[in-house]
């Protein structure tokens, strides 16, 4: 699992749009707050989305972006978009090489069954595309406010 003050791992993958997003693109001069979650439009994962979409305009004033990541599809992605009018750009790692590398791609066990899935994390990456907060195993509701909070102390 990552540590805070290491360099947060690069990536470059499509959005919902299909348009490249990398991590290299805010550097110096955009916070990043990057958070996985298991799939689109499940309940957990639609209230989390929701949630940081109706505060990204105080993350914008932070000078943050908010980039959401699961495995779902670029059109899963935009039709999840769509449905709930969110705000924030949602990128498709579909081979899971970046949820790898973020280590969120765990063993879960729901119901007694064990299987791998992403573990619900964020990562909020400064400027420097230093890892400045590493939370795995978050819960949904009233998250993006503790984000926030976190990054307007940055």
């Amino acid at each position: 699992m990552l540590q805070v003050n290491t360099t947060a791992p690069n990536f470059t993958l499509p959005s919902q749009t299909g348009e490249n997003i990398s991590l290299d693109d805010y550097k110096g001069n955009k916070n990043v707050v990057l958070y996985f979650y298991p799939k689109d439009d499940t309940s957990g994962c639609t209230l989390e989305a929701q949630q940081f979409s109706a505060l990204i305009d105080a993350f914008a004033a932070v000078e943050t972006v908010v980039i959401g990541v699961s495995k779902d599809s670029c059109d899963s992605h935009q039709s999840f978009i769509n449905k709930y009018g969110l705000k924030v750009e949602l990128i498709s790692d579909t081979d899971g090489q970046l949820c790898e590398k973020y280590g969120v791609w765990q063993e879960k066990e729901k119901n007694g069954v064990k299987k791998m899935g992403i573990v619900r994390s964020t990562f909020i990456i400064d400027k420097k595309c230093n890892l400045v907060d590493v939370e795995y195993g978050v819960t949904a509701d009233g998250h993006a406010q503790a984000v926030l909070d976190k990054v307007k102390s940055l």
